[in-house]
C-alpha cells in the first residue's frame, strides 16, 4: 500500500492498524501480528529492519524508504508493506485519528517542574473511581504522547497525557494530537533555556496548552499561588478556570522529623479536615498534591478516597525518593534539574533535622547562556546548608567552584572516591539532571 502524497490517507492506515495486534517500534519486540513502524533517528534507520520484521511475524510494516519498499515488493511482501512520506508523522497522525474516536475527558499535564509527579498523583486519585489511561514514566515527547493515546480503548473513562517540551511549538504539537479537554500547567521556571531562549519563551510554550483550552472551551486547573500561572490563566477568557494551591486552600504542612521525613499535609473543606501522610520527600510536593485534589474533586472523587490514594503512592524513577541504604539516608531526586527545582530541593533539605548532611549536585543541563549564573546561585545556596558538597559535571558547577571544592568530571570519578572513602551516618541529597547519571551513586552510599 503506497500512501505517499500531498494528502496523507490516515484512515486507510488506521483501518490496517485495526487488523493488527497492536504496534511495535522495535523489531526485536515483535511477537507476531503487530504493525511495525520503522522510525528514523539521528544514529539509526529502522527501515533496514522492516523486511526482517516481516520474517519474524509482523503483520504489516510502515516504512519511508523507497528502495526497501521496492525490494520488499519484489520479494512478495507488497501486501504487508505500507509506504509513507514519514513514518513518525504517520504514527502521530494515526494516534490523533485514534484519539478522535473517543468522547472522553483528556487531561493534559505540563510544566517546568513536578509534571510527572502530578500526573502520577492524578492517576492514583482518579483511578479510585474511574478507568484511567495515563502516560507511563516520562514518555511525554513527540513519540511518547501518541504512544499513550493509542492505549485508550472502549473501557477508558479518563486519559491523562503528560506533555514535555524543550523547544517552542512542542506543546502545541502535542495538544493538536491529544486534543485535551482539561489541563494542568504545574509551574513555569527557568529550564531548557537553551532551547526556549528565555523565560518568556518557557511561558509561551507551556501556555500553548492554555491556548488550546481557550480555543476549545476547555477547563484549566491552575496554580493560584503562582503569579505567572495566574496571569497566564487570567489572560485566556474562554476557558473555564479551577484554582488550586497550597496557600489558596490554606493547606498545612507538618515539619519533617528524623523519624518521619516524609511530607504530611492537612487540608480542609466543607468543615472537614483531612491529614494525608505521603511517601513523598519535599514540601514542594504539596503543590502537586493540591493539583491532584482539585482535579479529583472536579471529577467527583471524595476527599477520603483521594487522601487514601495519595497516601498509598510511592514515587519511583529517582523522583523525591528516600532510600535507606544501611549506612546512610539518601534522598534521590536526580531525574531532572533546573534552577527552580534545585532551589526547592535545597530549601527542603535545609529543613530536615539531620545531624550530618551531604549534598551531591550534578550539572543542570540545557541552560545555554544562563548556565554559569544558574550554577553559581545554586552553589551559593548549597553552601548555606552544609560544607560537605560534591559537584559532578563538566559544564556547570566546575566553572563556579572554588579552590578546594570536591569537583568530579563525571559520576564514575565520584564512585571511585566513594569506594575508597565510604560515607557513613550521613543524610545525603542527590540532585542533578538525568544526563549526569547520579542515580548510579545509591549503591555506593
Amino acid at each position: 500500500m503506497d500512501l505517499r502524497g500531498t494528502e496523507f490517507e490516515v484512515e486507510r492506515l488506521y483501518k490496517a492498524y485495526l487488523t493488527c495486534k497492536g504496534y511495535r517500534t522495535d523489531s526485536r519486540n515483535i511477537e507476531g501480528g503487530e504493525m511495525f513502524f520503522a522510525f528514523r533517528g539521528e544514529k539509526f534507520d529502522a527501515n533496514a529492519f522492516a523486511l526482517p520484521a516481516l520474517e519474524r511475524g509482523a503483520a504489516v510494516c510502515v516504512i519511508d524508504n523507497e528502495h526497501i519498499y521496492e525490494n520488499g515488493c519484489s520479494q512478495g511482501f507488497a501486501d504487508r508493506l505500507i509506504m509513507v512520506d514519514d513514518t513518525l508523522e504517520a504514527f502521530r497522525a494515526m494516534a490523533a485519528w485514534h484519539r478522535s474516536r473517543f468522547d472522553i475527558p483528556v487531561i493534559g499535564v505540563t510544566g517546568t517542574n513536578g509534571k510527572t509527579t502530578t500526573k502520577e498523583l492524578l492517576r492514583e486519585v482518579l483511578s479510585s473511581r474511574w478507568k484511567v489511561v495515563c502516560t507511563k514514566g516520562n514518555l511525554n515527547n513527540h513519540i511518547g504522547v501518541p504512544m499513550t493515546l493509542l492505549t485508550i480503548d472502549k473501557a477508558t473513562e479518563i486519559a491523562i497525557i503528560e506533555m514535555g517540551a524543550n523547544h517552542p511549538g512542542e506543546i502545541r504539537a502535542s495538544v493538536e494530537l491529544a486534543r485535551p479537554t482539561c489541563g494542568v500547567i504545574t509551574n513555569v521556571g527557568k529550564a531548557h533555556l537553551e532551547g526556549f531562549g528565555s523565560f518568556e519563551g518557557v511561558k509561551k510554550t507551556k501556555g500553548e496548552l492554555y491556548d488550546w483550552l481557550d480555543g476549545n472551551g476547555g477547563v484549566a486547573f491552575y496554580n493560584a499561588d503562582s503569579p505567572d500561572i495566574a496571569q497566564m490563566a487570567g489572560s485566556r477568557q474562554n476557558m473555564k478556570k479551577v484554582p488550586y494551591g497550597v496557600d489558596y486552600s490554606q493547606m498545612k504542612i507538618s515539619a519533617p522529623s528524623e523519624e518521619n521525613p516524609y511530607l504530611v499535609v492537612e487540608t480542609c473543606g466543607s468543615g472537614v479536615c483531612t491529614t494525608i501522610e505521603t511517601h513523598l520527600i519535599g514540601n514542594y510536593n504539596a503543590m502537586n498534591i493540591a493539583a491532584a485534589l482539585a482535579v479529583g474533586e472536579y471529577f467527583g472523587v471524595d476527599m477520603a478516597a483521594a487522601a487514601k490514594a495519595i497516601g498509598a503512592y510511592v514515587p519511583s524513577n529517582s523522583r523525591s525518593q528516600l532510600v535507606r541504604t544501611g549506612r546512610n539516608s539518601v534522598i534521590l531526586d536526580a531525574y531532572n534539574a533546573n534552577v527552580s527545582s534545585m532551589m526547592a530541593a535545597l530549601d527542603n533539605f535545609s529543613t530536615l533535622p539531620a545531624m550530618s548532611k551531604v549534598l551531591i549536585l550534578g550539572d543542570m543541563l540545557e541552560l545555554g547562556k544562563y548556565s554559569v549564573e544558574a550554577h553559581r546561585s545554586v552553589l551559593e545556596r548549597a553552601r548555606q546548608i552544609t560544607p560537605e558538597i560534591y559537584l559532578v559535571g563538566q559544564e556547570g558547577f566546575c566553572k563556579v567552584a572554588r579552590e578546594g571544592d570536591f569537583v568530579f568530571e563525571n559520576v564514575e570519578e565520584l564512585i571511585q572516591m566513594l569506594k575508597a572513602s565510604p560515607m557513613e551516618n550521613k543524610t545525603v541529597l542527590i540532585k542533578g539532571s538525568n544526563g549526569i547519571h547520579l542515580g548510579q551513586l545509591v549503591e555506593y552510599l
